[in-house]
């Protein structure tokens, strides 16, 4: 019973057990198209399956009914359903507890963005509900055209971890040609794929609805010419291996589509396995093999997929596979940030002086976000909250922004900032000012001040002529001066003076800090407070009435960071 078959079962269970053992063909499409949308496209052939199936339940008891749907698909009974529409997942379509594999399959060429973080926090999530198996698999056969990144490798992993997925089987697709290999020569024998020697000519013939004249040929000959192509008998472009579809068929892409192709790997080695290999599979194939190969049971990818799914199906059709359950969701978008490879690529090549790198703050991968001092909770929050959804979905800067606001305010602590300092001079009494760290923690730093000593402000508020110094005292600014009023808190109510930060001269540590702005990037340099000091690298921390940051960098006593939001 292939994946939708099962699902429509389920539903026929459901709605004759409902209705008194009498289900209706039309109710059960009705209900899987309103709770799982993404199957819209399969409608027809659901409504088909749905009325011999629907026959089928019929003929059953209306005790028989409740048995088989309580023992086989209990997700589906209506206590069940109304919990778990309350969760930000929905159900997955014909999922078995403990029977459930799915996998996140990245291309190494380049970081993950965060449109690639869907799927794998989905998919992660779905296993941990299911109680099933999550599969991380690099698929990187195409070392000509989309080069595998060494270090993308363990950089994918490490975002993942950060993201807090975790899988259960690693595979790396270049180290699985001989299995790729394998399942061809049978695919070959089953006479369901053809080794095309016709070149150019080929392709020609499959525009204009024909095919090569190899199509045709035995299997003795076409398992001879496979076996040629993996000695090294062709070139490039001379003779390519296709799955037999329809040379006739409607879309140009999916007739008779290329599964094996000859790539030069002595002129374009592969990072991993060099040039040991020069036939090489294309994505549809590879990801045929190994999602059956797997026991993948549900597929998980965005729309622009729907043409690949329909080409993959010609593989488990030729081999006589079950398919598995393929969901396909719209595009994920964050708002004012690159998410697309080929144009961080693109900037990266250009113009690398204007660039902090892959990582850089502008934009949208996982390890830019990171470095900007975004936390794996507000992606995995945002990205649950979008879900699986058949249209395209955009998350805001200013939403994303809100929920790492919130996550932060509770644990980054808060240190005083000048962004324009200007140096004043203190004149009063000696002052031992007592700051909170954080204002709901009794942890606290002192700072002490006497006439004479110099301290930052921040040039914008020199104009408040009085003011109260966070945590010191109530002064008057003028000529370069701070001279102080009182230490009276109740002085600075009744006056309604506006509390800022400062700065002591005395063991001020020089930060610069990077505020990204679309594709700009703009330098703010001045003086944090000493405490500074007492925080590393990759540390959060809150610069009061200015934004939360992370620092970036520490050389010396020099400190970077990068501002994460307001």
């Amino acid at each position: 019973m292939s994946g939708v078959e099962r699902i429509v079962r389920g539903y026929a269970l459901r709605n004759a057990v409902k209705h008194g053992g009498k289900a209706r063909p039309e109710s059960v499409v009705s209900m899987i198209m309103s709770d799982h949308p993404e199957l819209r496209p399969q409608a027809r052939a659901i409504m088909e399956a749905a009325r011999s199936i629907v026959e089928e339940v019929n003929r059953l008891t209306l005790e028989e009914q409740k048995r088989l749907l309580e023992s086989e698909y209990s997700e589906l009974l209506e206590d069940r359903v109304r919990v778990e529409r309350g969760l930000t997942l929905p159900p997955l379509p014909g999922a078995v507890e403990g029977r459930v594999v799915v996998r996140f399959a990245p291309n190494p060429d380049f970081y993950i963005h965060l449109g690639n973080a869907r799927p794998a926090i989905v998919c992660s999530e779905y296993a941990r509900i299911y109680k099933g198996r999550m599969i991380l698999r690099f698929e990187d056969t195409d070392p000509r055209t989309k080069t595998p990144l060494v270090e993308a490798y363990e950089a994918i992993r490490e975002d993942l971890r950060w993201l807090g997925v975790s899988w259960h089987e690693e595979y790396v697709q270049s180290m699985r040609l001989e299995i790729f290999y394998s399942v061809m020569r049978e695919a070959l024998s089953r006479g369901c794929a053809y080794v095309d020697t016709c070149g150019d000519e080929g392709k020609k013939l499959l525009a204009s609805g024909s095919y090569c004249g190899d199509r045709d040929r035995s299997v003795e000959w076409q398992l001879e010419r496979f076996e040629d192509m993996l000695r090294g008998v062709y070139g490039e472009g001379e003779a390519v291996v296709r799955v037999k579809t329809d040379p006739k068929h409607p879309n140009p892409s999916v007739r008779d589509w290329v599964a094996l192709r000859i790539i030069d790997t002595a002129r374009h080695p592969h990072p991993l396995v060099g040039s040991r290999y020069i036939v090489w599979p294309t994505y549809n194939y590879a990801v045929s093999v190994d999602d059956h190969l797997m026991g993948v049971s549900h597929v998980i990818r965005g729309r622009e997929h729907e043409v690949n799914t329909e080409k993959q199906l010609y593989v488990y059709k030729c081999m006589g596979w079950e398919p598995p359950v393929f969901i396909h969701t719209g595009r994920l978008k964050l708002e004012g940030f690159i998410l697309s490879k080929s144009k961080i690529r693109d900037l990266l090549s250009k113009s690398p002086q204007e660039f902090l790198g892959y990582d850089d703050p502008r934009f949208g991968t996982i390890a830019a976000l990171r470095r900007r001092g975004i936390l794996a909770e507000a992606i995995r929050e945002a990205i649950m909250g979008v879900g699986i959804k058949e249209t395209d979905a955009t998350i805001s800067w200013a939403n994303l922004a809100s929920v790492n606001r919130r996550l932060l305010d509770a644990r980054a602590d808060r240190i005083m900032f000048t962004a324009n300092p200007v140096e004043h001079v203190y004149e009063g009494e000696c002052v031992d000012a007592e700051i909170p760290y954080h204002p709901e923690r009794p942890q606290k730093r002192t700072i002490r001040v006497c006439g004479g000593d110099k301290i930052f402000i921040d040039r914008g508020d020199i104009e408040l002529k009085e003011v109260r110094l966070m945590g010191m005292a109530n002064v008057k600014i003028e000529n370069g001066k701070a001279t102080m009023i009182s230490r009276d808190l109740d002085y600075a109510r009744k006056k309604k003076l506006q509390i800022i930060q400062w700065v002591p001269a005395r063991g001020a540590v020089k930060l610069t800090i990077y505020k990204p702005e679309g594709l700009k990037l703009h330098k703010i340099k001045g003086y944090a407070e000493p405490a500074l000091k007492e925080y590393k690298e990759d540390s959060r921390l809150q610069l009061v009435r200015f934004g939360f940051i992370r620092i970036d960098k520490i050389v010396e006593e020099e400190y970077t960071a990068i501002l994460t939001h307001e």
